[in-house]
């Protein structure tokens, strides 16, 4: 029997593009993906992400995956 998710994963794309003294319309162009998609991200309304636009994320916002995404236990 699987056990049920007791969790969630966060990203964390506002508190990196603070650091960054980014806007989110630059991180959308460096990264190459839209408005639109970007903000499903930021919101966290995103169900799944490529690998490749997890590893663009990082390379234009200088940082780790584990800088961008946290596990949050729900406690369902």
């Amino acid at each position: 029997m699987e056990k049920d998710a007791q969790g969630e994963i966060v990203f964390n794309i506002d508190v990196m593009l603070a650091k960054r003294k980014m806007s989110l319309t630059e991180l959308s162009r460096r990264v190459g993906i839209t408005m639109a998609n970007m903000s499903v991200l930021k919101t966290g309304k995103a169900k799944a992400i490529r690998i490749t636009t997890l590893a663009a994320l990082c390379e234009a916002l200088n940082c780790q995956p584990g800088d961008l995404l946290e596990y949050r236990d729900t406690g369902k």
